[in-house]
């Protein structure tokens, strides 16, 4: 006995509208989230009249903010375990090169310990990150 006619068998194409439906909504969501996690660690940097390095390679940067919280290339790390984390990272980099941002309002002595530990890993060049002092038009 057959039931709803001659062409009742299985049907063998797929419906892709409901995966379209979906596969465009990700998308949507994910543009909209993407420049909200490009952002990194806000600091509040000292100004300077030092001139730019210019650099081809993505830098090592480790960085101070106000809380004192550390941070080695945007991901957060524990003051204590800091230089352990960071001797790792620099095992698989061939430039030993580290640039260190810190919040202007950090204390000296924190600056200075960070900087301790990281010439203490055996980095060859350490850098201060800074912004440029904003240019007065002459009077």
């Amino acid at each position: 006995m057959q039931v709803g006619g001659k062409d009742s068998g299985f049907m063998g194409e797929i419906n892709v509208t409901p995966f379209v439906d979906v596969m465009l909504v990700l998308l949507i969501i994910f543009m909209v989230t993407a420049p909200m996690m490009v952002e990194g660690v806000n600091v509040d940097l000292p100004e300077t009249t030092a001139q730019p390095l210019e650099s081809e390679k993505e830098p090592l940067v480790v960085t101070i903010d106000k809380d004192g919280q550390v941070f080695i290339n945007d991901f957060k790390t524990g003051r204590d375990i800091f230089a352990t984390k960071l001797t790792k990272v620099l095992e698989a980099r061939q430039d030993r090169t580290v640039y260190l941002k810190a919040d202007k309002t950090i204390p000296y002595g924190v600056v200075m310990q960070i900087m301790s530990e990281i010439r203490g890993t055996g980095v060859a060049k350490l850098g201060m990150v800074t912004l440029p002092v904003p240019e007065t038009p002459p009077q």
